[in-house]
């Protein structure tokens, strides 16, 4: 027969050997860009299921752009005007605070669609010496397509893409009603591999920022 003393001294040592939860007093910024502005979009199902995935996490802190809440103008300026300039505002100076980046993007006609290259294109410093990587969603190649074409765009821009990928084929069916996966496992792991790899390079790179400014 087990006392009430000999339980409460059980809870107690079981207490006090527990790991505490050790909180990142550096983690690093991911912004999170859901590129699909489509009506009846898919994208932000995908997205609440990333970053629930990314959320738990100590050694980061998530930042959601969803390109529909954020609209940005579909002509490119030198000279944005006053409603372009306010339009900029909302997304440029979070893009430039992040650490590292993760884009949401389905597949278009073969590659990935126009409200992600315009966002691109408005900003160029940003993504300068920051790794990026990619969670895609389509039909039988999963958006792979859309992801090799930004890889090449982001090289342009000087960015870092990781290796690893989180990609959904015939996305439409791998997700329950309420926005559940219906067989996570390989998932989750891609995206614990891809977030790794992130955090691993986004650490390197910024280091190597502050030390050495990115001039190239």
């Amino acid at each position: 027969m087990v006392t009430a003393t000999e339980t409460a001294t059980a809870t107690a040592t079981a207490t006090a050997t527990a790991p505490a939860t050790v909180t990142d007093p550096d983690p690093v910024h991911l912004a999170v860009i859901v590129g699909s502005t489509r009506e009846g979009r898919f994208g932000p199902k995908v997205a609440d299921w990333f970053t629930s995935r990314a959320a738990p996490r100590t050694d980061l802190r998530t930042d959601v752009i969803d390109l529909v809440d954020t609209p940005l103008p579909g002509t490119l300026s030198y000279r944005p005007s006053p409603e372009a300039a306010e339009a900029l505002a909302a997304v440029g100076p979070r893009l430039e605070a992040a650490d590292a980046f993760v884009v949401i993007t389905p597949e278009y006609n073969h590659s990935y669609p126009a409200s992600l290259k315009n966002a691109i294109d408005w900003h160029y410093t940003p993504w300068r010496a920051k790794p990026v990587g990619f969670v895609s969603y389509g039909g039988i190649s999963g958006g792979l397509r859309a992801v090799e074409h930004l890889r090449l765009v982001f090289a342009e821009l000087h960015a870092v893409t990781v290796r690893d990928t989180v990609s959904f084929h015939n996305a439409g069916d791998l997700f329950a009603p309420d926005g559940t996966l219906k067989d996570p496992e390989r998932p989750e792991a891609a995206a614990t591999t891809m977030l790794d790899q992130l955090v691993w390079w986004a650490r390197g790179l910024r280091e190597a920022r502050a030390a050495r400014p990115y001039d190239a």
